[in-house]
């Protein structure tokens, strides 16, 4: 299953790559249709105020009709996103052997469930299912990041790489970080579409702080350098993360002590607030990726620090 670049038909690997990068547009620009509530900003699905979806005049609405063309502009990207899926998927099937396909067949079956749930909120009217479309679309993008991360030419060597400094401490909270920036994601989705659970945001964002800051330590500090990317990228994110945090919260609510008041549907909350929605799912992503590489490492038998220590803790269990 695991395999090196040259196993891998470059026409596959490139698609792979522009898979993960123009996934970015319909989440950036689903992430502003929120910011901007311009998830209705069309009664019909998939056709635009009737207009066929590719045929419809997007571009008249830039300065007329800002939440048209913002909403329409990420139905675009949508389609942009399923047209690269399909390709990839076919150009699987043509060169490449059977786990790659299931990997592109999931990524392919994502993308058409993403666009059925986006069209559902639109025809029945729901911000639940807007919620779920964005925490859905964060974990396509962990997929799809996690795909073109096994079709790497140096993932046979960074699976293969040693190391004895993660310790069962430090993998548990590896392993558990995913699932509190989850319910983390979930808490700002609620946040975001029903303007609720503030309080429980901002705990949150302390938890996943602490928690994400010291799994980051423990992949910094390891031997093996997939673990150490993987860390490196998951600190970036989160402290990029609790930045826009805190400017989401200053551009939506003020600041009285030093005097700024804030105001709705400013360029710099809308701006502040979406990215902060984008970097969230890379701040997930980076903590999948590092959990999923823990794993891998281990079934392999390749994390010594763990492997030395579990049949200590069953030892001690048969003598109990």
């Amino acid at each position: 299953m695991f395999v090196t670049r040259e196993n891998i038909h470059p026409v596959v690997l490139k698609l792979a790559t522009t898979t993960c990068v123009v996934a970015l547009l319909p989440i950036s620009m689903g992430a502003l249709v929120t910011t901007l509530q311009a998830g209705m900003a069309f009664a019909d699905w998939p056709s635009s105020d009737g207009h066929n979806m590719l045929l419809y005049p997007w571009f008249r609405d830039f300065a007329a009709n800002p939440d048209k063309f913002t909403e329409h502009g990420h139905r675009l990207a949508g389609m942009l996103i399923g047209f690269v899926s399909v390709c990839l998927a076919v150009s699987s099937y043509v060169f490449e052997r059977r786990w790659v396909k299931w990997f592109t067949t999931a990524i392919l079956l994502a993308v058409i469930a993403q666009g059925a749930l986006g069209g559902a909120r639109v025809l029945l009217d729901r911000q639940l299912l807007a919620m779920l479309h964005s925490i859905t679309g964060a974990a396509f993008f962990s997929l799809c990041v996690g795909f073109r991360l096994m079709c790497s030419s140096k993932w046979c060597v960074w699976r293969t790489q040693r190391d004895d400094r993660v310790n069962p401490l430090f993998a548990s909270l590896i392993a558990l970080t995913p699932v509190i920036i989850s319910t983390q994601y979930v808490l700002g989705g609620v946040l975001r579409h029903f303007h609720t659970m503030l309080d429980e945001h901002i705990a949150g964002a302390l938890i996943v702080s602490l928690c994400g800051s010291l799994a980051a330590i423990g992949l910094i500090r390891s031997q093996n350098l997939l673990l150490r990317k993987s860390g490196l990228m998951m600190i970036v994110a989160l402290m990029l993360q609790v930045a826009l945090g805190a400017g989401s919260f200053v551009t939506k609510f003020g600041l009285q002590q030093i005097g700024y008041v804030a105001v709705s549907g400013s360029l710099s909350q809308t701006v502040t607030c979406s990215m902060h929605t984008v970097v969230g799912m890379f701040l997930l992503s980076s903590s999948v990726v590092g959990a999923t590489s823990l794993a891998v490492l281990f079934r392999g038998g390749c994390l010594a620090g763990l492997q030395n220590e579990l049949p200590t803790v069953r030892n001690r269990r048969t003598v109990a």
